[in-house]
């Protein structure tokens, strides 16, 4: 079951020095308290690994719950930035199990305690890290065993922000793309915090807190004031391309059919940060990808 993540047919990011500086002045210019939504929301994107997967790191200024998605690697350094805005860590998300953007899963698992949230349609995927890691000639990463999964229509919620699960499957059977458009007023997202018990018990209820099922309910509106959404879709579209369809579980069905009939359903404005490279728009991509025409 060998895979190689990226872009399709096969954009390879090379990861020499100056590209690797490069990239995270680009991303750290743009990433913190600059996209739509809500102008306090804080997004930090840096490149991390061999393969320089996107992995963001989103949080509530107010209350200083976060979620980090994709922590493919550098853990220390997703750590840093965590710690910089002094934020805890209420949930960790894989878009999708291929190595580099799980390379750091675990090990983040284990400094922050948050649940660790996949589609269960990629477990499989997750437990041949080894296959992955072989192929790639690299170092097999930890893993660990995960239990939580996440599925179509639901929100992760961290502070007073909430991220729409979109199951993308094509790039991965599993993939997902997370959609962070709708702010919960402070009132609302304070009220009903629970009181300190057991490291067990908290972890719990605060995953049945922090992902909340909306099987079958339509996409969220935009509210009144907010800015454009935000799409983190993983390796499922990109700038002027989209995920590769060539590795185990990849169908070019698939992500079309993803892409076309839940993606760009997406106001044009949405802003797409992908696994890999720069932030396009769903109204760019509707208009010059070649791949959708």
């Amino acid at each position: 079951m060998p895979v190689y993540p990226g872009a399709y047919p096969d954009q390879r990011v090379v990861s020499t020095p100056a590209v690797r500086i490069n990239r995270r002045l680009t991303c750290r210019r743009k990433s913190c308290y600059t996209f739509g939504v809500s102008e306090k929301l804080i997004h930090e994107i840096i490149p991390v690994g061999m393969l320089q997967c996107n992995c963001s790191i989103l949080g509530d200024p107010e209350t200083h719950e976060a979620i980090v998605v994709d922590p493919g690697d550098e853990v220390e350094r997703i750590l840093e930035i965590v710690r910089a805005h002094q934020l805890n860590v209420r949930a960790i998300v894989s878009t999708h199990t291929h190595i580099d953007h799980v390379g750091g899963l675990a090990r983040l698992h284990a400094a922050t305690k948050a649940p660790v949230l996949i589609h269960e349609a990629d477990l499989e995927l997750y437990r041949h890290l080894d296959m992955q890691a072989q192929f790639l000639g690299m170092r097999t990463p930890v893993s660990m065993r995960i239990e939580d999964f996440v599925k179509e229509g639901d929100s992760v919620r961290w502070g007073g922000y909430a991220a729409r699960v979109i199951h993308t499957p094509g790039h991965t059977p599993g993939s997902i793309s997370l959609l962070v458009e709708k702010r919960q007023p402070p009132e609302q997202a304070n009220a009903g915090r629970p009181k300190p018990q057991s490291a067990k018990a908290s972890a719990e209820a605060h995953l049945q807190a922090q992902v909340v099922g909306h099987a079958g309910e339509a996409m969220p509106t935009r509210e009144r004031g907010l800015g454009p959404g935000r799409l983190v879709s993983g390796d499922t579209l990109f700038q002027g391309s989209i995920g590769r369809t060539d590795l185990w579980g990849g169908s070019m069905k698939d992500i079309l059919s993803s892409i076309r009939e839940k993606l760009l359903a997406l106001p044009d404005e949405t802003l797409v940060i992908p696994g890999h490279g720069d932030n396009t728009t769903i109204g760019a991509e509707r208009a010059e990808n070649p791949y959708l025409r």
